[in-house]
């Protein structure tokens, strides 16, 4: 007999509320270790998630090296409940009035999924704020072609679904049949199911119509903010060559994870330990600036720009 859910979360940092002026209520997971004098990173998770559900098995490895603060965007999570409809500015905003807030900035901006995009607009509206990038399974758009077009209408069928119950069921459904295989989900599938009830099924909604207006191909490459990229081989929500257009353009370096999009829930270990890499690989090039006082190599330290494969089998 199989052992049954486990209905505990794993180990998370604390958790906080915090009213920000004109803004609303967010929450946030606040994490304030890390070695001395590390930058500070900001998580921002993707569309349907929340920070807990995107990044728990990111948290302890990161919190070694860095402090960090993970905010639930509006209507994800138990992010702001606004009544105006979702736009990812103001999920920028957001995080920028958060950093704000807590006195954190300059931060490195680890954006995942539809993270990617509100880390971009937060570099372009407070760059002040934003020391790198970290972009990971993401995109400079995600409706540019006939197919994007074709598989967005689809997914705005599916709208009726996600404004009930009906989200969390299917995806745990996809969960109890890998089980076997990705175990170290499974192991959680009772907390991850009450996570995934937590958004707002209009708010995703229209997250997910933001996503497909999204075009940051005319500005994204003038943002001039160092950046690395986590590309995810096998993923069919972002397509890979998506994801190399972003790092073309961004001059990033890239790691690659041969997993799907949900390899943070499906190999933990390995995504923590990519992001990890990526993360010291671009303080250390932001440390090279500031030592000789110049732009940086288009690539991380060194330069080379030579991808990175990292974890093994499907995704």
């Amino acid at each position: 007999m199989s052992a049954p859910p486990v209905n505990l979360p794993p180990d998370l940092p604390v958790g906080r509320v915090l009213p920000l002026a004109g803004r609303g209520e967010v929450f946030f997971r606040h994490h304030t270790g890390g070695e001395p004098g590390a930058l500070p990173v900001l998580l921002l998770h993707g569309w349907t998630a929340s920070a807990d559900l995107q990044f728990w098995s990111l948290y302890e490895r990161l919190g070694r090296r860095h402090p960090f603060v993970a905010i639930d965007h509006r209507g994800h999570g138990r992010g702001v409940r606004a009544a105006e409809p979702f736009r990812l500015e103001d999920a920028a905003d957001d995080a920028a009035a958060l950093v704000v807030a807590l006195g954190l900035g300059p931060v490195l901006v680890l954006g995942y999924s539809m993270g990617g995009p509100v880390a971009l607009l937060l570099a372009k509206r407070h760059p002040h704020l934003v020391a790198g990038l970290v972009l990971q399974a993401t995109a400079l758009e995600f409706s540019s072609t006939r197919r994007d077009r074709a598989r967005w209408t689809g997914r705005s069928l599916l709208e009726p679904m996600l404004r009930s119950r009906v989200a969390a069921l299917v995806a745990l459904k996809g969960l109890r049949r890998a089980k076997d295989q990705y175990a170290e989900a499974a192991s959680r599938e009772a907390w991850l199911a009450g996570e995934l009830r937590r958004a707002d099924a209009r708010a995703l909604a229209e997250a997910g119509r933001a996503l497909h207006r999204f075009d940051a191909r005319p500005w994204a490459g003038a943002l001039g903010v160092p950046a690395v990229a986590l590309l995810t081989t096998r993923d069919q929500v972002v397509p890979p060559a998506k994801q190399r257009e972003l790092a073309r353009v961004m001059r990033a370096e890239v790691v690659e994870l041969q997993g799907d999009h949900f390899c943070p829930w499906y190999r933990g270990a390995e995504f923590a330990a990519a992001t990890e890499r990526l993360l010291a690989g671009l303080v250390a090039r932001l440390d090279d600036t500031a030592r000789v006082g110049v732009p940086g190599p288009a690539g991380l330290a060194g330069g080379t720009g030579r991808a990175e494969n990292v974890g093994a089998g499907p995704g």
